[in-house]
């Protein structure tokens, strides 16, 4: 995470190009674990600047991480039964300061 802004209405903020590579839609729900204390909650996403490598918690989330906690953003999504087999999850690996260094079922 790059931060946190408590005086939020609430969302998490995340770079847009990084949006993207992931598959996340604007204002789409998430659910985001932090390894570094076991908060486990929903949210949503918003656009952030592109390029800049953003992640912030905004609102309420904001008490739940803190600047440099890793954490893994998780979106899901229904799929017909004859095509479970065919699916790949989009999995978007990113260094200490948010770049993409690996991508998987892209």
């Amino acid at each position: 995470m790059t931060d946190s802004n408590i005086d939020y209405e609430g969302s998490m903020t995340i770079s847009e190009d990084l949006m993207e590579a992931a598959g996340i839609d604007h204002f789409e729900k998430i659910l985001v674990s932090n390894m570094a204390n076991g908060e486990r909650f929903e949210t949503y996403a918003i656009p952030g600047e592109r390029g800049k490598g953003t992640i912030t918690l905004n609102g309420a989330t904001a008490h739940l991480g803190k600047r440099g906690d890793r954490i893994t953003i998780m979106v899901f999504s229904m799929v017909e039964m004859s095509h479970v087999k065919e699916h790949r999850p989009r999995i978007v690996l990113l260094n200490e300061k948010n770049e993409i260094i690996d991508r998987r079922g892209c």
